[in-house]
Parts: C-alpha cells; structure tokens; sequence
C-alpha cells in the first residue's frame, strides 16, 4: 500500500494544491504497488509467457505432425495393397496399418473385421487427436482465470486506495491516483493474459480439428485397401 502523506505535507512541498504525481508509468507503478497486487502481476505475467511459450512448442508439433500425415496419406493413396506399406508410414498412420494387418491376419467374417477395424481406426483417431491437444487446457484455464485474477488484483489496489483517502482524509487525485492506477494495471495484466490465451486456445481447437480430418482421410484409405484384400471382387 503506498505511504500515507498528509494532505498539509502535499500542499507545502509543492506551494499549491495537490497535483498529480507524472512518474505513473507502468514500472513505477509495479514497484510501488502493494505485495498483494506484486504477486497478482507476477502470476499473470507468469501465464502470459506460458501462453506464447504452448503456442511455440504446439504449433511446432503440430506443423511437423501435419507434413508427416500429408506425406503418408500420399503413400496410401498410391499403394495398391496394405503390404506394400511396410516401414513407408509413421505415427499414427502407421498404427492404422498394423491394426489393420492385425485385423487381416485374424480368422472371421468379413463383416467382423470390417466392424473391428473400424473400432480400432476410430480409437486411434481420437487417440492422436488428443496427443495434438495436450497442454492446450492450460491455455482454457488461463483464459477463463486470468480475468478473476486481475480482478482480485484490481480489487485489493481500490482498498488500498480508499485506506489512502482515509488516512489522508483528502480525495485530491495526487493521493487517489496512484493506488487506481496500480489496481487498473492489474486488471490490463490480466486481460493481457487471457486474451492472447483465448485466441490461441480456438486457433488450436480449428487446427486439431482439421488435423483429426485428415486422419479420418488416412483411416478411409485404409479401410479401402483393407476391403480390396477382403474382397478381391473390389480390384
């Protein structure tokens, strides 16, 4: 909480009427601030870089994950067989293929192995795309508790500003002005955080979901090479 000055004390030291401090930047306004409000600005400053820091490891994984499924799906879409993709897919795609070779090599009906791989095709779809959103939902929690947080920051820094006029029974602007700027900056703190988290989060949500398409795109691929072998009517 800043230090109460008599109103006397403001008067006398600048020959006039209380004016407003010009030091008010965002720095000074930090370091005056009381703990309370510190500690708020720090873990909001904390989630800012763990946003920029998922976006760069995210959109690096998923760019590499996209290049490699965009490569396999070209591999599928010109094998005449699933033998011929031996040790020629990676990932994920390359999971559907032994679950189908697994299937293949099973004894049943058709329409059981159809059924069969079509589970398993499906569990690996969801399965990559959930390896595609994790560590996202800390982008969620930032961008739903980063608001509340500046918000308990903007509220202590108001008390604080009250306590002042209080103390110094005055509500000159030289006295008010620095604890509702200090409260102000930690609600820009925590917009500053959540904001960029949101935007992040949903670019995310569009990217796995176009990612997870594609997948679809690569179990069809399979599932039809998987029929050819079935079927041989369907050559």
């Amino acid at each position: 909480m800043h230090p109460s000055v008599p109103v006397d004390e403001i008067t006398a030291a600048t020959g006039g009427p209380p004016t407003i401090p010009i030091h008010l930047t965002p720095w000074r306004m930090f370091a005056d601030a009381d703990p309370i409000v510190q500690a708020v600005m720090i873990v909001l400053l904390m989630a800012s870089i763990a946003c920029w820091a998922v976006l760069i490891a995210k959109s690096s994984e998923l760019s590499a994950a996209k290049r490699a499924l965009n490569g396999d799906l070209r591999r599928l879409g010109a094998a005449g067989s699933i033998g011929e993709l031996h040790d020629m897919v990676h990932g994920p795609v390359s999971a559907m293929v032994e679950a189908a070779r697994v299937e293949l090599d099973r004894p049943a009906s058709i329409e059981g192995v159809k059924e069969r791989l079509s589970l398993r095709l499906n569990r690996i779809e969801v399965h990559a795309a959930r390896r595609m959103l994790k560590g996202t939902t800390l982008l969620a929690t930032i961008a739903s508790v980063g608001p509340f947080v500046g918000l308990l920051g903007t509220v202590w820094g108001i008390m604080n500003a009250f306590i002042g006029i209080a103390q110094t029974q005055t509500t000159s602007l030289a006295v008010v002005a620095p604890g509702i700027a200090e409260a102000l900056l930690a609600t820009a703190c925590g917009l500053l955080a959540a904001i960029p988290a949101v935007v992040i989060f949903n670019a995310f949500i569009r990217a796995v979901a176009e990612y997870q398409g594609r997948m679809g795109d690569a179990s069809t691929e399979i599932a039809v090479l998987t029929s050819r072998v079935l079927d041989p009517g369907l050559n």
